[in-house]
């Protein structure tokens, strides 16, 4: 069961040093703007109004995505097929929430976590605290990025959800989704979830959007893994749900 505010707990957690440069720089802001008079208390008084206003949206989204819209509770996997999952991969980058609910969710299937974090590749700060934080699921497997040890056609529903765009070299990007075409059943599905590079997250986000991929690339990304767009849709405004398949296979 989650706790009430921890998703956006977590994100405090693992990006502090970022809020805590954003409150120093809201205090000095304000004591300027309290001393101050003229040009500079007005100036003060805007980047005030700025820099606590963004910091203030971006922990509401937050807290909206990750504890009020029901992220968690997977209600959006309804579409992702009929026919119950026998073989599950689930995919994270060294900090895994989900596979305990898939876990639960399908309790008759085998599931696999594998975790590709690599921290000579994959440097964002937030993973090395996520990591301290929490442990990782049982049983699991560290892996490559470029290698998937699994077998030809030998899962038949695969999930990477808010994990791929730690990638950010575009060729490694390309190979892991090819190395999740092999591994994919011929008649299996790929649930890919994720923040986009887009309007609404950088409303939210600001410049923290740039950490997120846009629809054109991860469109891009799909293609050069041969792997198709059955459908795609919105979990929130800022999150993107899209599921694939193998090329010219339709369900």
């Amino acid at each position: 069961m989650r706790k009430p505010f921890q998703g956006v707990w977590n994100i405090v957690h693992f990006n502090w040093p970022f809020y805590l440069l954003s409150f120093a720089i809201a205090l000095t802001m304000f004591v300027v703007r309290t001393y101050s008079n003229g040009n500079v208390s007005a100036v003060a008084a805007v980047v005030l109004i700025l820099v606590g206003g963004l910091t203030v949206i971006s922990l509401i989204v937050s807290w909206y995505v990750y504890d009020l819209s029901g992220f968690y509770d997977l209600n959006w996997l309804e579409s992702s097929g009929r026919e119950l999952p026998q073989r599950i991969l689930n995919i994270n980058a060294g900090f895994d929430e989900t596979s305990g609910l898939l876990a639960a969710k399908f309790n008759d299937a085998e599931l696999i976590a594998f975790d590709f974090y690599d921290p000579e590749r994959h440097t964002e700060a937030s993973i090395k605290r996520a990591r301290k934080a929490y442990p990782p699921f049982p049983g699991t497997r560290n892996i490559s990025s470029a290698k998937i040890p699994e077998a030809d056609g030998s899962a038949d529903r695969i999930f990477v959800i808010l994990s791929a765009h730690e990638i950010r070299d575009a060729h490694e990007r390309s190979n892991f989704f090819l190395d999740i075409n092999r591994v994919l059943s011929a008649n299996g599905k790929v649930v890919v979830v994720e923040h986009l590079r887009d309007t609404a997250n950088y409303l939210a986000y600001n410049l923290g959007s740039l950490h997120f991929h846009s629809r054109s690339v991860w469109l891009s990304t799909f293609a050069q893994a041969r792997l198709t767009v059955e459908s795609e849709k919105k979990i929130t405004p800022f999150i993107t749900l899209f599921f694939l398949n193998k090329n010219g296979i339709k369900s």
